[in-house]
């Protein structure tokens, strides 16, 4: 094994999604982008939706993230994610209507409307898209 690698692994709240060895991880967090080798200092951050990139050796396979925690150890990166999805699995049709609805909703500016929750799903649907772009 190289000197490089580290852990990681992205769980969600129904299975297992990746467990494997890298020599990079890079996803988003509610501060910004964020790359990671091994033996990088200990943090614990939250997630944000966005494209996960896991470098293995072999090369890189994304992945989209929709929220949750992440922690940072030495040698190994857990992502708690509320939902992982590797590109196969992504129905674009669909992303592409929750995007429509979400933007519908945002227009209207409904006096009801949870604009958190709102520009979250659109966040969700345009990460679907581009991770298949």
């Amino acid at each position: 094994m190289a000197d490089n690698l580290f852990t990681v692994e992205i769980i969600t709240p129904d299975r297992i999604f990746y467990h494997g060895e890298a020599t990079m991880i890079e996803f988003n967090t509610v501060e910004g982008e964020i790359g990671v080798f091994k033996d990088h200092i200990p943090l614990t951050t939250v997630l944000a939706p966005g494209i996960v990139t896991i470098t293995e050796q072999e090369g890189a396979k994304k992945a989209a993230v929709h929220a949750g925690f992440a922690e940072i150890l030495g040698d190994k990166v857990t992502l708690l994610a509320e939902v992982a999805e590797w590109p196969d699995e992504i129905d674009l049709e669909r992303a592409r209507r929750a995007e429509d609805r979400a933007r519908e909703r945002l227009e209207k500016k409904d006096a009801n409307l949870d604009v958190v929750r709102a520009e979250l799903a659109l966040k969700k649907a345009l990460v679907r898209q581009d991770i298949l772009a």
